[in-house]
């Protein structure tokens, strides 16, 4: 698979459940087969190097010549996946990339009606970063670390990092490794 249809796939895919679950009023095209009706596609993603696809997608006009003249592409940037999800449940976007604990908790919370996940766009996006004092995981015992949000994808393998390393953290920031949740933005001058 070359790297534009790799680009592509996620979002056409996407449009194509859109499109086709929208339906029309029986006499007109649809936006998607060349008809004159306008529509709108309201895609949310994260603006950092784990959501490149979009990045790169809407940055370079990709994803606006690929939908073509009848679509409009309207992007709302997200940092944490659990906001993504409130924001696809409220009907404020139509698509997003999101990571998979936030895209799987959304979708078991729904009992499926709310979303679908139709495909994979990204893989390896969650790193541990820490002070250079840090040199192993028992080093983090005590320390206070921090998460996007609870139950995103950072914090559920940060999580699981943890006890695989025989640390504890609870959900309410207790344990032997504090983790608080918080905007990307904080986290970096926290740090």
């Amino acid at each position: 698979m070359d790297r534009r249809t790799a680009l592509l796939l996620p979002l056409v895919l996407v449009f194509a459940l859109l499109t086709g679950a929208c339906g029309d009023d029986g006499g007109s095209a649809s936006a998607a087969e060349g008809g004159n009706s306008k529509v709108t596609l309201r895609l949310g993603y994260f603006a950092n190097l784990t959501h490149a696809s979009p990045l790169i997608g809407v940055g370079n006009g990709t994803y606006a010549d690929t939908l073509g003249p009848n679509v409009e592409l309207k992007t709302s940037i997200f940092s944490a996946g659990t906001d993504e999800i409130e924001a696809l449940f409220a009907g404020a976007i139509d698509a997003g990339y999101i990571g998979p604990n936030p895209a799987v908790n959304g979708y078991v919370k729904s009992n499926g009606e709310a979303l679908r996940i139709v495909a994979g766009a990204t893989s390896g996006g969650a790193a541990l970063v820490v002070k250079p004092d840090i040199n192993g995981p028992q080093d983090l015992k005590g320390k206070v670390l921090a998460t996007p949000s609870l139950g995103n994808t950072q914090d559920v393998a940060l999580r699981s990092y943890l006890e695989e390393n025989g640390l504890s953290a609870d959900t309410s920031g207790g344990g032997d490794v504090s983790i608080h949740p918080q905007d990307n933005s904080q986290t970096l001058e926290a740090f």
